[in-house]
């Protein structure tokens, strides 16, 4: 995948979720990549996109607090991203090495009080 590490291209990505984003980003230097571009099936693409869609919904965004369960919501989320972070490494057969990041963002805001 083409980045912006010094080499210009990584084997390296990570699984994680972000408000309005794709899930795939390089493990090195942070790079957003375009769901489209990753080489695994429809099927995963779409369960994927799914999965990043209710990235955040742990947070009641206009009161810019944790709306109740939200811990146990975050941590369904990090559940379902482990799992199909290993449906991804499967597709792709070893081509590329994948890490999951675990969201924390639950943690944050209950701490926050």
């Amino acid at each position: 995948m083409r980045c912006f590490c010094e080499q210009k291209e990584t084997y390296k990505l990570k699984v994680e979720g972000d408000v309005g984003t794709d899930p795939f980003w390089c493990n090195q230097c942070s790079c957003n990549f375009e769901l489209e571009d990753i080489p695994i099936s429809n099927g995963l693409k779409s369960e994927l996109t799914e999965w990043a869609n209710k990235y955040g919904q742990w947070i009641d965004w206009d009161q810019d607090q944790l709306i109740p369960n939200g811990i146990e919501l975050e941590e369904e989320h990090n559940k379902q991203g482990a799992k199909l972070t290993e449906k991804v490494q499967k597709e792709l057969r070893g081509k590329y090495t994948l890490t999951f990041s675990t969201s924390t963002m639950a943690r944050m805001y209950a701490n926050k009080k």
